[in-house]
């Protein structure tokens, strides 16, 4: 088989797999919350900044304090997902066919604990939150359950990927 890794399969690949890992960590979400009472980021208000953008609201005080808008728990949903995506894709390309082709654990895990940076240094703080939830009632819980979400997404990716290798490759 070749090496090398085309557009097509690369996208192919991030889709298939970056859906399955954020299915992944929203079921693990879904159990937190049943279990534990611990409730997931309401995706609305990543769609409701996502929206503010083109409007030139970059970042809010406290995104909980911003008015509603429409449609933003569709386009939040969806940005999820495609974050999913994008993520997956970042790491097809840095670990490439072979890990398609016979996934392992690690690289997805690392790469899963990797993507926490985007929530702490990026979402986080536009959301109105501070850098890495400081501005939080409880800044450590809040990171703490980021970076078990992003390392369950790892997780995700590593079993997404097995599943996929056996029925593609």
């Amino acid at each position: 088989m070749n090496e090398e890794l085309l557009l097509s399969d690369i996208i192919f690949n991030a889709i298939i797999v970056g859906i399955g890992a954020t299915l992944v960590m929203d079921c693990f979400a879904l159990f937190q919350q049943r279990f534990f009472s611990i409730f997931p980021l309401n995706y609305a208000l990543v769609g409701r900044w996502l929206i503010c953008i083109p409007k030139g609201i970059f970042s809010h005080k406290n995104i909980l304090l911003t008015q509603p808008v429409h449609m933003e728990s569709l386009v939040g949903w969806f940005a999820h997902y495609a974050i999913g995506v994008i993520f997956a894709a970042i790491l097809i390309v840095f670990t490439g066919n072979k890990w398609l082709i016979e996934p392992t654990i690690t690289p997805s895990i690392v790469f899963g604990i990797l993507t926490v940076i985007f929530p702490y240094f990026l979402m986080q703080p536009c959301l109105g939150f501070g850098i890495a939830a400081a501005k939080t009632p409880k800044p450590n819980v809040a990171r703490i359950r980021s970076l078990i979400a992003h390392t369950v997404f790892g997780l995700g990716l590593y079993l997404s990927a097995l599943i996929n290798s056996f029925i593609i490759y």
